[in-house]
Formats: structure tokens, C-alpha cells, sequence
């Protein structure tokens, strides 16, 4: 299961299919990531994560740090 994809969403009055749309996804398919029933794809996590301006492993309950890790050097 998947609670802070859940939350984040409804904490900003989201809905499923408004989030399904801008991932390019079913509704259906988004509501099986939020209760666990599907794999997250990295792509959708890293998608996420760009939309709430967060990180991939806040998203993932890895870290309870809601600021996204600061941009990496590129060479």
C-alpha cells in the first residue's frame, strides 16, 4: 500500500482521475498503485514526485523528509 501517494492527493482535494490524466494512466490503474495492488512504475514515482515537488523516496516512506533532495552536478 501506497498511503503517501494517497494522501498527498487528497490533501490537495485531487481526484483519482484527475491524477490518472495527468500521468497518462486509467483511473483504475492509478487507484491500484494508491492501494498497493500494482507496482509503481519508477517513471510514475519520478512523475509523482515532480508533481508535489517532493521525492521519490518520500513517496516510498523511506525518509519522512517532504523537501526533494537538491539537483545533482551534471557533467
Amino acid at each position: 500500500m501506497f498511503p503517501r501517494i494517497r494522501n498527498l492527493r487528497e490533501d490537495r482535494d485531487l481526484t483519482q482521475a484527475q491524477l490518472a490524466a495527468y500521468l497518462h494512466i486509467h483511473q483504475t490503474t492509478y487507484s491500484d498503485y494508491e492501494l498497493g495492488n500494482l507496482n509503481i512504475p519508477a517513471s510514475v514515482l519520478i512523475r509523482l514526485a515532480d508533481y508535489y515537488t517532493t521525492s521519490v523516496d518520500y513517496l516510498l516512506g523511506r525518509t519522512d523528509e517532504y523537501r526533494p533532495y537538491p539537483p545533482g552536478r551534471r557533467k
